[in-house]
């Protein structure tokens, strides 16, 4: 029997309204041979963190097993994105909106809206960019410390053709400290053009 190509969706998870894309998306991946590794921890509050992110083909996969999944991941994107007629489409999937102008910034945004669902799942790519930088943004890191929910490190691997889910980490007194510690987890990981400096 051939290994799955997504492991089950945990009881918890916020979920998909939709029978039909999560069953598209597992047919595309198991057709193109990528698969997620490893067991989604059964909370229903959670940030996942995925690196090195390098290529638009990595948020291309990333969406599948989400949706293949048929886990409601939500994705941050400009508000003015979701207002045009792409927000027929982005919306159902996950995708929220950010307003930069507002008085609360990206954070504190993201922080209430956890306050104000019970389930509630949150993707970030930390490095912001597809570039090599050398300092990931420490977005993740504040609303996990103040909406006191767990990152799950989602590792992304080109050569194995694997998204692998790796350590569960909470967010400490430390930013820096915990910084260094999620980055060096990445570092045996290759993307599609680089990998993760520690």
């Amino acid at each position: 029997m051939s290994e799955p190509v997504l492991p089950p969706a945990p009881p918890q998870a916020p979920r998909l309204n939709s029978r039909f894309w999560p069953w598209l998306s597992r047919s595309v991946l198991r057709l193109s041979g990528w698969r997620l590794v490893g067991r989604l921890p059964d909370l229903p509050k959670l940030i996942i963190i995925g690196a090195p992110h390098s290529s638009y083909w990595d948020g291309v996969w990333g969406l599948m097993m989400k949706i293949g999944l048929g886990v409601n991941v939500n994705i941050m994107i400009k508000r003015e994105v979701l207002e045009g007629p792409l927000g027929i489409i982005l919306r159902p999937i996950g995708l929220i909106p950010i307003n930069r102008s507002a008085a609360l910034n990206v954070v504190e945004q993201m922080v209430q809206r956890f306050g104000e669902h019970e389930r509630m799942w949150l993707g970030i790519t930390p490095e912001g960019t597809r570039k090599r930088v050398k300092h990931w943004k420490s977005g993740f890191l504040r609303i996990a410390r103040d909406a006191q929910v767990p990152i799950q490190t989602v590792f992304i691997d080109y050569p194995s053709k694997t998204f692998t889910l790796g350590p569960l980490v909470h967010a400490g007194d430390d930013p820096e400290q915990d910084m260094a510690m999620i980055r060096a987890l990445f570092q045996p990981y290759r993307g599609k053009h680089r990998n993760t400096e520690a």
